[in-house]
């Protein structure tokens, strides 16, 4: 199945909802995407497990994945409500702790068909985003922050 990965700016503005809603659509129908995984460190990746939660409200084949970046054992984590599952991807039990996120963000990246994201300015949102772009295959990337994304 295809998986497409959202990550973006912890402080991103409230008025993305609308946009995020458009771009799952999108990708859904332009790409064939089936299954996102995203993150829960900041605001956005809230705005995007809420547009999620609209998606599948719309599409119940839609899958939702919440990505860990913490060995499950170590860290016990619910379920959030929303979410058909979490994702720890491989390789990460010998990853430090302080590296964890970052580690998990790439290991995502690199098995996403499609992106979306918001990274409007320098940081590590820029970096996974520059890193997306550089792939020899890149994923289908939808930055929200671009002024030329148009729902």
């Amino acid at each position: 199945e295809k998986l497409c990965f959202l990550f973006g700016h912890r402080d991103a503005p409230d008025t993305l909802a609308p946009l995020l809603d458009a771009a799952l659509e999108q990708h859904c129908d332009r790409h064939g995407i089936r299954v996102f995984v995203v993150g829960s460190r900041g605001h956005f990746d809230r705005m995007a497990a809420a547009a999620l939660n609209r998606l599948k409200a719309r599409r119940p084949q839609v899958r939702v994945l919440l990505l860990l970046a913490y060995h499950p054992a170590r860290q016990q984590r619910d379920v959030p409500a929303g979410f058909d599952g979490t994702w720890y991807p491989d390789g990460m039990e010998t990853v430090p702790h302080r590296l964890a996120i970052v580690r998990a963000n790439h290991i995502a990246l690199r098995a996403a068909h499609s992106v979306i994201c918001f990274v409007s300015g320098p940081g590590n949102t820029r970096t996974l985003l520059e890193h997306a772009l550089a792939r020899r295959d890149p994923p289908t990337v939808t930055n929200l922050a671009d002024a030329d994304f148009t729902p």
